[in-house]
C-alpha cells in the first residue's frame, strides 16, 4: 500500500509564498504520475498541477499558471508545489495524489493513492 503525506500548509498573507511537499512511500515512486488538487469550502475538489515520472511533462490549471510550480525529486520520493503570489481564492485544502502510471494527468479518477490534505489559508 502506498502512503502519501502532504506537508507545508499554513497561513500566509496575500502576495506571499508557500511550498508544499508530498512524500510518497514505495520503491517505485519514480514510476508514479503525481498531481496536486485542492478543495475550497463549499466547492468541489479541483485540479491544480500534475507532473509525469521524469518531470518532462507538466500541466497546470489556468488559475495557477505562472504562479505555481510543480517539481519532483525521485531520489527523495517527494513532489513539491511552490506557490507564489498567493491570493485569497487559493485558500483550500491541498491534496497530493499518485497514479500507477508514468504519465501526468489532470483527471482525479486516474489517481490511485491520495493524501489526507494540508490546509492553505491566504489572508487578504
Amino acid at each position: 500500500q502506498v502512503q502519501v503525506v502532504e506537508s507545508g500548509g499554513g497561513l500566509v498573507q496575500a502576495g506571499g509564498s508557500l511550498r508544499l511537499s508530498c512524500a510518497a512511500s514505495g520503491r517505485t515512486f519514480s514510476s508514479y504520475g503525481m498531481g496536486w488538487f485542492r478543495q475550497a469550502p463549499g466547492k468541489e475538489r479541483e485540479f491544480v498541477a500534475t507532473i509525469n515520472w521524469s518531470g518532462s511533462r507538466i500541466h497546470y490549471a489556468n488559475s495557477v499558471k505562472g504562479r505555481f510550480t510543480i517539481s519532483r525529486d525521485n531520489a527523495k520520493n517527494t513532489v513539491y508545489l511552490q506557490m507564489n503570489s498567493l491570493k485569497p481564492e487559493d485558500t483550500a485544502v491541498y491534496y497530493c495524489a499518485a497514479a500507477n502510471s508514468y504519465d501526468s494527468t489532470q483527471y482525479q479518477h486516474e489517481y490511485d493513492y491520495w493524501g489526507q490534505g494540508t490546509q492553505v489559508t491566504v489572508s487578504s
